[in-house]
């Protein structure tokens, strides 16, 4: 929520205030693995496959390393068939609600491993209220929040 810079956007929901809206792509317990920023007037389906191609390559014991997961839940926004194809091209499988057929109640209990990792990254206090006119630099501090959410919490399961 800022009042202007890059990375903002027309809020559809707040009166056409100027906005960002924050997308996370995380694993199976919550680490986050990828971030994205956008303004509040782009469409969800947009930040799907850059988050997708943003994720890190993970380093395996044997054989060549893995860059994508096998599953991938996300909420109705996500949803678009020329993103479940790329998706399902990319041998991943995609488990996304269709509007209008579908309820999100079934992935209602794995959504709020997301919603509990985007409030791991609002605990800290610089990015509640988003104060950088710059795009970049409101990235950058997202990014070591990220960092410091998953030492935290690897740093936990190891003692």
């Amino acid at each position: 929520c800022e009042k202007g810079g890059s990375l903002t956007g027309r809020n559809p929901v707040d009166r056409g205030k100027k906005g960002s809206k924050l997308h996370v792509l995380s694993d199976a317990q919550g680490l986050p693995l990828a971030l994205g920023v956008s303004g509040a007037n782009v469409h969800d389906s947009q930040a799907l496959l850059p988050l997708i191609l943003g994720i890190p390559a993970i380093r395996s014991r044997r054989g060549p390393r893995r860059r994508r997961p096998g599953r991938l839940r996300a909420d109705k926004a996500y949803h678009s068939t020329e993103r479940l194809t790329w998706l399902r091209n990319r041998g991943i499988v995609p488990r996304i609600a269709r509007p209008g057929i579908e309820s999100s109640e079934r992935l209602g209990r794995h959504r709020w491993k997301i919603e509990r990792s985007i409030s791991w990254l609002f605990g800290y206090r610089r990015l509640t209220i988003r104060y950088e006119r710059k795009g970049t630099h409101f990235l950058a501090f997202l990014g070591l929040a990220a960092a410091l959410t998953c030492y935290k919490k690897l740093a936990k399961l190891t003692t």
